[in-house]
C-alpha cells in the first residue's frame, strides 16, 4: 500500500475514509524504531499490530505472548441474568467446591443416613463461613443435633409406643362386664373374637349338599434299586446246585484238583497273555477280591453301584450281581470263610451280605463315607469288622448288636486302608494326612507314629505271603516297605517306575513271595524282583488306569485286572517250549527225545501238557 494518495480534486483526497479510522486501525506509514520487548508480537497474522489470543481447534500453541497486566483484567462479558450471583464464590472445582476431609467409615455412614432419614447432616466443610448444618435446621433442633446412631428415644416415648393390657378385673365378677381375666386380659386396640364370630346363622334353611372333591391318587416315587431296604440280588445261572446238589461256593476240585494244594507252594512266573475278559459292568471297576483260600470265586465293586460275584475256574461268567447301594461302590471285602462279605458305597451305607442267596443281612451307617471295610481276621472274632470314614475316625462295629463298641480317633484326614499284623493282635492304618499310624486292637492309643516330612499318602496297603512286610503304595510314584515288628521302613527295598500319582492302585504279590506288581495310571501293570527291585516286566493290560488286581493263590502265573475301564481280565504266562539233547544211555542205545511241553488254557481253563517222544 502507498503512503499518500495524489489527485488533481479535493473531494476525493479522503475517498476511503481512512482519515476517520481510530489510530489502531490506521496504516503504519512511518516505520517504527525497533525496541527490544520482554513479550514480542510473534502473532504473524495480525498486520494491524493486534494483541488479541487468535487459536483454532486443531492448534497445539498460542501465538501470542499475553502480558501478565492482562491476564489480570477482570472478567468481562454478559453475565447470566437467571444464575445465582453468588454460586461462584466458594466454587474451587469446574463443579464446585472441593475440599479434602477424612473420616471414618463408621462417621460417614452415620451422617449419610442422618442425612436421608431425618433430613439433616453436619457440614463438613472447613471454610468458616460455610453453615454449619446441611438441609433442615429445624429438624436438627429438634433432634439435638444428634445422628441416627445416637438418636434414642425417651423413656415417655417408649411407653407410649408400649402395649398395654386391659384390666384384669374384679375377682369377685365371673361373669359379664369387669369380669376377672387375670393374665389374659386383651390388649388395648385389639378386637375380641368370640368362639362362634363369623359362622353364619343358616336358620331353617336347607343347606346345598356340596360335592364330594375327587380324590387324586398321589403317586408314589419309585425307589431306587439298592436303596435301604430295597437290597435285591439276582442270579445268572440255570440252577442254585448240580446234580450233587452242591452250590458255587464248593470249589471245583475235579475241574481243578491243585486249588486244595498249600498256597505259594510252588513257584511263580510273570504273565504275559490274556486268556478270558469278564464283562458286565457299565463303568469303572474299583475294587476286586478272591474267594478266601481257593480263589475260585471272584467279587468286584464297580462305580455303576453294582457288585458282581464271577466264576474263576469254570466257565468263567456272572454268577450273581448285588443290588445293595445307590451310589458307587468303594470297598469289598469276605470273610474268612467267604460265606459272608461286606460291602461301602460312597451312599454313606456299609451292607453285610450273604454270598450263596445274595441276601442282605444287615445294614451300618453313621452318616459318614466309609473308604475301607476289613472284618477281624480272628476265627472267634468274624463278627466285628472295622471302617476307616470320611471323619477322620475308624469304627469298630459289632455285628451281633449292631452298635459301635470302640473308635480310633487320632488321625487328622479320611482313613484310606486298614491292615492286621502281628498275628492280628494289631493293625496298621494310613490316612490323607500322609501318615501311617499303628493300633493295638482294641485300645484306641497309637503305639507307633509315622510322619515324615517328605512322605506323600499311601491309599493302597497290602502285605506280604510271609507276613514280615507290608508294601504301601506312595503316591510319588513309588513302592515303599516297612516291617511288621518295629514298623521301620526297609530303605533298602524300594520299588519304583510306574506312574500312580493321583489313583490309589492296589498292590500284589505272587503268591511265593517273588514279585511284586502295581498297576499304573496308563493302564499297565508293572512287576518288580522282590529281591533286587528291579522292574522284570510292564504289561499293557488295560485302556485306563489298572486300579486293582489279585493273583491266584493256587497258580504258578495267573493274575486278575480290574480297571476304570469297566473290564477285568485273566492273564497267564505265555507258551514253553523245550528241546532235550540226545540222550546215551550205558547199554549203548541212544535215545532222542524231542519233548514239547505246550501250555494253553481249556474251556474250562484247566492245565494241560502234551509230551511227544521219539526213540531212535
Amino acid at each position: 500500500m502507498s503512503a499518500t494518495y495524489s489527485s488533481d480534486e479535493d473531494t476525493i483526497n479522503d475517498a476511503f475514509g481512512l482519515s476517520k479510522l481510530p489510530a489502531s486501525k490506521k496504516p503504519r506509514t512511518v516505520q517504527d524504531k525497533l525496541v527490544s520487548q520482554a513479550a514480542p508480537h510473534v502473532l504473524a497474522e495480525d498486520p494491524l499490530n493486534q494483541t488479541s489470543l487468535v487459536t483454532r481447534p486443531t492448534d497445539t500453541q498460542m501465538n501470542v505472548n499475553i502480558p501478565y497486566s492482562e491476564m489480570m483484567l477482570p472478567l468481562q462479558g454478559p453475565e447470566n441474568p437467571f444464575g445465582d450471583s453468588n454460586r461462584f464464590i466458594n466454587q474451587n472445582a469446574l463443579a464446585g467446591h472441593v475440599e479434602e476431609q477424612s473420616m471414618s467409615d463408621h462417621a460417614f455412614k452415620a451422617q449419610h443416613l442422618t442425612h436421608s432419614i431425618l433430613g439433616y447432616s453436619v457440614n463438613p466443610s472447613i471454610d468458616p463461613n460455610a453453615p454449619s448444618i446441611l438441609g433442615s435446621v429445624e429438624k436438627a433442633r429438634e433432634n439435638g443435633f444428634a445422628t441416627i446412631d445416637t438418636l434414642r428415644a425417651t423413656s415417655s416415648q417408649k411407653k407410649e409406643l408400649k402395649r398395654k393390657r386391659k384390666n384384669r378385673g374384679d375377682l369377685d365378677v365371673v361373669e359379664g362386664e369387669g369380669a376377672y381375666v387375670g393374665p389374659w386380659a386383651a390388649w388395648d386396640g385389639e378386637e375380641e373374637i368370640g368362639f362362634l364370630d363369623g359362622v353364619e346363622d343358616t336358620g331353617d334353611q336347607p343347606q346345598e349338599e356340596e360335592e364330594p372333591e375327587p380324590v387324586v391318587a398321589k403317586k408314589k416315587a419309585k425307589p431306587k434299586l439298592g436303596a435301604y431296604g430295597q437290597e435285591t440280588s439276582v442270579f445268572h445261572g440255570k440252577s442254585m446246585t448240580d446234580y450233587q446238589g452242591r452250590t458255587y461256593m464248593h470249589p471245583p476240585l475235579a475241574e481243578a484238583p491243585h486249588i486244595a494244594s498249600e498256597v505259594g507252594s510252588q513257584e511263580t512266573f510273570i504273565p504275559k497273555t490274556c486268556i478270558h475278559t469278564w464283562t458286565g459292568h457299565t463303568q469303572g471297576v474299583s475294587v476286586i477280591r478272591l474267594f478266601p483260600e481257593t480263589g475260585h470265586l471272584l467279587l468286584s465293586g464297580s462305580m455303576d453301584t453294582k457288585i458282581k460275584l464271577w466264576d474263576v475256574y469254570t466257565h468263567g461268567n456272572c454268577l450273581r450281581t448285588f443290588h445293595g447301594h445307590v451310589q458307587a461302590v468303594k470297598d469289598v471285602t469276605f470273610s474268612n470263610d467267604g460265606r459272608k462279605f461286606l460291602s461301602c458305597g460312597y451312599d454313606r451305607q456299609m451292607k453285610l451280605w450273604d454270598t450263596e442267596t445274595g441276601q442282605c443281612l444287615k445294614r451300618f451307617s453313621n452318616g459318614k463315607t466309609p473308604y475301607v471295610v476289613r472284618f477281624h481276621p480272628d476265627e472267634d472274632k468274624q463278627h466285628i469288622f472295622l471302617a476307616g470314614m470320611s471323619d477322620k475316625k475308624i469304627i469298630q462295629y459289632d455285628m451281633n448288636s449292631g452298635e459301635i463298641t470302640q473308635e480310633y480317633d487320632q488321625h487328622l484326614g479320611p482313613v484310606n486302608t486298614i491292615t492286621f499284623v502281628d498275628e492280628n493282635r494289631r493293625f496298621v492304618t494310613t490316612s490323607d494326612d500322609k501318615t501311617i499310624r499303628a493300633w493295638d486292637y482294641d485300645i484306641p492309643v497309637v503305639i507307633k507314629y509315622i510322619a515324615e516330612p517328605h512322605m506323600h499318602s499311601m491309599p493302597a496297603v497290602t502285605l506280604h505271603p510271609s507276613k514280615k512286610y507290608f508294601a504301601a503304595q506312595s503316591l510319588d510314584n513309588q513302592i515303599l516297605i516297612y516291617s511288621t515288628d518295629n514298623f521301620r521302613q526297609n530303605r533298602k527295598k524300594r520299588f519304583a517306575g510306574h506312574s500312580v500319582a493321583g489313583y490309589a492302585c492296589q498292590v500284589g504279590f505272587s503268591p511265593d513271595g517273588k514279585w511284586i506288581s502295581s498297576g499304573d495310571g496308563e493302564g499297565n501293570v508293572v512287576f518288580w524282583d522282590w529281591k533286587t527291585g528291579r522292574i522284570k516286566s510292564r504289561l499293557q493290560a488295560h485302556s485306563k488306569v489298572v486300579i486293582a488286581h489279585e493273583w491266584l493263590p493256587h497258580e504258578s502265573s495267573k493274575v486278575v485286572t480290574a480297571s476304570w475301564d469297566g473290564l477285568i481280565k485273566l492273564w497267564v504266562c505265555p507258551v514253553f517250549d523245550f528241546d532235550l539233547s540226545i540222550v546215551t544211555l550205558d547199554i549203548g542205545l541212544s535215545i532222542s527225545i524231542l519233548a514239547s511241553i505246550v501250555f494253553y488254557m481249556h474251556s474250562r481253563m484247566t492245565s494241560y501238557f502234551c509230551f511227544t517222544c521219539q526213540v531212535l
